[in-house]
């Protein structure tokens, strides 16, 4: 495991139910905004399937995301829903749900 990885996981495990937050805000809180793909490897290999909340990440404009890698966008939205957060199609309907990470350092 590489420390960029753990470092994603760490703020992700942060990410309060209820709440999401971006790779790309991941990723500047990790000190290069233009790594948010790398954010998005590093989620997709997440060792700690039932640890870190991967589905509280989401992209910049508040969609799911499809390759979501634990199931699809359908589970995604779901495991998002449960948590009460609330859509209009495949789209966070207000920004009081997104987090942005440097609170969570």
């Amino acid at each position: 495991m590489n420390e960029f990885n753990e470092e994603v996981y760490k703020i992700v495990l942060r990410v309060p139910a209820g709440k999401v937050t971006t790779y790309g805000k991941i990723a500047t809180a990790l000190g290069n905004r233009h790594l948010a793909r790398r954010v998005g490897r590093a989620l997709h290999q997440n060792p700690y399937k039932n640890i870190v909340p991967c589905h509280r990440v989401v992209f910049s404009d508040g969609s799911l995301t499809p390759s979501f890698a634990f199931g699809g966008i359908d589970i995604q939205k779901t495991l998002l829903e449960k948590e009460g957060v609330v859509f209009e199609n495949e789209y966070i309907v207000d920004n009081k749900f997104i987090i942005t990470p440097d609170k969570l350092i």
